[in-house]
C-alpha cells in the first residue's frame, strides 16, 4: 500500500494512560473474550462483556509527533479518510465532523470508560474518537492470523504484523462508527436494541458491524480514485483480515459452539461481502444493512 508522501492528520494524539483495570491486564482475559471485541466494538456491548469499565473522564493527550513508523501510517490513513469523508459529505450538503484518534500503550480512558490493549481497537461515540493500541498491529498477525504485506517489496518496518492495507482497514472500519454517529445510525440502534431481545439486539449489532465494514470498503474505493494507493495484494490483504474475525471464525480458534444468535459482528462471510460491496460500489447507499430493521 502506498502510504508515505502524504500528509498526515492533525487529529491524531498519543494518551499518557489512566483509568482503572479489571483483572490485571491482558494476560487475565480469555482469549476469546478478546477476540469477540476485535473490530468495531460497540461501547455497550463492550460495558457488557467487561472489557470496557466506566470510570469517566478521559487520559491527558497530546499532539502525536513521533516519528515512527505506526504513528506516521496512522496519522496519513486518517487523512485519507478525513479527505474521503468530507468530500462525500460535501456531496450531500453537509459538513463532516472529523474524529479524533489516540494512540494508547497498555491502557487509556475514554468518555465510554476505561479499556486495556486486550479490548481491541475501538470508537467511542461519547467523545468521538478511535482508540487503537498500535500493539494491535501485530497481534492482527500473531493471534488473529492475519496475512502480512503481500508486496514483494513490503514494508521492512511493518514485519511481523499485518500487511498495511489490513491495518488501515481497522481504521476505516472504526471511522465507519463515528460515521455512523454523525449520520444518526448509531443512535438508532442503541434505542432499537433497549427495547427488543438480547438475540434480537445481537443482530441489530451485527447489522452495524456490517455496515461500518462497507463503509471502509467505500473508503478504500474513493481513496484509490483519489491518490491510486492501492498496490497488487493489497485487497487479498483486507478481505483475509475480514475473514478471519467474522463470529463464527473467532468461535471455531477459540473451540466454542458458533452460536448465531450470540453473534455481535457478523460471520466471516458477511463481512467479507460487505466489505467488498463498499469496495466495488464507492456508494455509501449500498451499505444499507438494516433495510427497514430500524
Amino acid at each position: 500500500m502506498k502510504w508515505r508522501g502524504r500528509r498526515g492528520s492533525t487529529n491524531v494524539r498519543t494518551s499518557s494512560g489512566g483509568g482503572k483495570m479489571i483483572g490485571g491486564g491482558i494476560g487475565g482475559i480469555i482469549i476469546a473474550g478478546i477476540l469477540w471485541l476485535v473490530f468495531g466494538v460497540n461501547p455497550m456491548t463492550a460495558l457488557q462483556t467487561g472489557q470496557v469499565v466506566t470510570g469517566g473522564g478521559s487520559s491527558a493527550t497530546e499532539v502525536a509527533t513521533g516519528n515512527d513508523r505506526d504513528t506516521q501510517f496512522v496519522q496519513v490513513v486518517l487523512a485519507d479518510t478525513e479527505e474521503v469523508w468530507g468530500q462525500i459529505f460535501n456531496e450531500g450538503g453537509k459538513t463532516y465532523q472529523e474524529p479524533s484518534l489516540i494512540l494508547f500503550n497498555g491502557q487509556v480512558s475514554s468518555a465510554c470508560g476505561s479499556a486495556t490493549s486486550a479490548t481491541g481497537p475501538f470508537y467511542c461515540p461519547g467523545d468521538q474518537t478511535i482508540y487503537l493500541d498500535t500493539s494491535f498491529f501485530t497481534e492482527m498477525r500473531q493471534n488473529l492470523g492475519i496475512s502480512g504485506d503481500q508486496q514483494g517489496s513490503g514494508d521492512q518496518e511493518n514485519q511481523g504484523r499485518a500487511g498495511d492495507f489490513a491495518q488501515a482497514y481497522v481504521i476505516s472500519h472504526e471511522v465507519g462508527h463515528h460515521v455512523q454517529t454523525l449520520l444518526g445510525i448509531s443512535q438508532q440502534v442503541n434505542q432499537a436494541r433497549q427495547q427488543v431481545t438480547q438475540a434480537q439486539g445481537n443482530h441489530l449489532s451485527v447489522l452495524q458491524e456490517l455496515q461500518a465494514d462497507c463503509f471502509a470498503g467505500v473508503w478504500a474505493n474513493r481513496n484509490q480514485q483519489r491518490v491510486q494507493f492501492l498496490e497488487p495484494g493489497d485487497i487479498d490483504e483486507a478481505i483475509n483480515a475480514a475473514g478471519q474475525i467474522g463470529d463464527d471464525r473467532l468461535a471455531q480458534a477459540s473451540s466454542r459452539a458458533a452460536t448465531p444468535d450470540s453473534f455481535t459482528h457478523g460471520t466471516s462471510q458477511q463481512r467479507v461481502d460487505w466489505f467488498t460491496r463498499g469496495l466495488e460500489s464507492g456508494n455509501v447507499q449500498s451499505c444499507d444493512t438494516f433495510s427497514g430493521a430500524l
